[in-house]
């Protein structure tokens, strides 16, 4: 099993961290994590960060978990992987996700319909960058050259590059088929081993549609880690986060964090916890979710109890394991990480 590691995310930004972010990842690559992933929704973009830390690292690879495909045009997508690619040395990997209608149109401004043939067609015109390929390409939306004007099929100026992977954060049935169908990798929240089925059938039908099967896919998932014999605390802290998830990572018709979690068995709690949030009652939307949802979702206690949960994901059928360490300080976060790495590389090698 390999190990990664996350950067950004919705309120990435804020404190003006930067010099702290840089230092977790460059110890998070010398305690051995084989990745790190710069996250995107509505703070720090997930190109930026990796751009500069391609130059503070050697060897731990870089990937955008997610870039949003509704923000950019998917040449510019492919123009920006193959830069960071040579920057980095290779060491990059493209993560795509389609987000939701909230950020595409209250954000981006435009629509958000048909994401699963939205993302088809980005990869499609990616790959075509990749492999040094003009950019002609007709679909139902994008079509290049545009139609009745000057354009003309241009080749990136960049040379093709088709050896970076695609991973895809999916959650909808759809969206993990084409996951299956045509990515290298998949990113995964709203996961519990216990469930696992609930993704990862979709997923393989989708590889085994396009002739291969899901061993032939990177599953990565995360999970927040804590140690310690008194996990109270850690519990109430998880169940605030999962609130926010399940209330308010998406609208009240669509959110795709809780429409994974109803499918993976907490159908009552998901839909009780997002009625209370979008109430306004968000401590009453907490403590709805009940302590099991959060041990499924977190490797909490003491180095047994967590060596028996990283277990639970490797039976599971995950393949990399992005780590989210818990601490009030960097510090903390960073011996945790380290406790962390310590247990899934016994795991791996027992």
């Amino acid at each position: 099993m390999k190990i990664a590691v996350g950067i950004g995310g919705p309120a990435s930004g804020r404190r003006r961290d930067w010099q702290d972010t840089v230092t977790y990842v460059t110890e998070a690559e010398a305690l051995g994590a084989d990745i790190a992933w710069s996250a995107e929704a509505w703070g720090m973009d997930a190109v930026s960060p990796l751009a500069f830390l391609a130059g503070r690292t050697r060897s731990i690879r870089l990937g955008t978990g997610i870039m949003q495909i509704s923000a950019r045009v998917p040449s510019m997508t492919a123009m920006t992987a193959l830069t960071l690619a040579a920057l980095s040395g290779d060491r990059f990997v493209l993560g795509l996700g389609a987000s939701g209608p909230q950020v595409v149109e209250g954000l981006h401004g435009v629509p958000f319909a048909k994401p699963v043939s939205r993302m088809r067609e980005t990869i499609e015109i990616v790959r075509q960058a990749f492999a040094g390929e003009p950019l002609a390409f007709e679909g139902e939306h994008f079509v290049l050259p545009r139609p009745g004007g000057e354009g003309k099929a241009l080749r990136l100026a960049q040379p093709g590059n088709d050896r970076i992977p695609i991973y895809l954060a999916t959650l909808s049935p759809r969206s993990l088929e084409l996951t299956g169908e045509l990515a290298n990798g998949w990113l995964g929240t709203s996961f519990t081993p216990e469930h696992a089925e609930s993704f990862f059938a979709h997923i393989a039908r989708g590889a085994e549609r396009a002739g291969r099967s899901i061993g032939d896919l990177d599953l990565q998932v995360g999970a927040s880690v804590a140690f310690g014999d008194d996990v109270g605390p850690a519990i109430r802290t998880r169940k605030q986060g999962l609130a926010f998830t399940l209330g308010a990572m998406g609208s009240a018709r669509s959110n795709f964090y809780n429409a994974a979690f109803r499918r993976g068995g907490f159908e009552d709690v998901a839909v009780e916890s997002q009625r209370l949030w979008l109430d306004g009652r968000r401590e009453q939307a907490a403590e709805r979710i009940p302590d099991e949802m959060v041990r499924q979702t977190s490797l909490l206690g003491d180095e047994a109890a967590i060596r028996e949960r990283i277990g639970a994901y490797r039976r599971a059928g995950v393949t990399t394991l992005m780590l989210q360490p818990s601490g009030r300080t960097l510090s903390d976060r960073l011996d945790t990480l380290a406790r962390a790495i310590d247990l899934v590389r016994q795991g791996s090698l027992g």
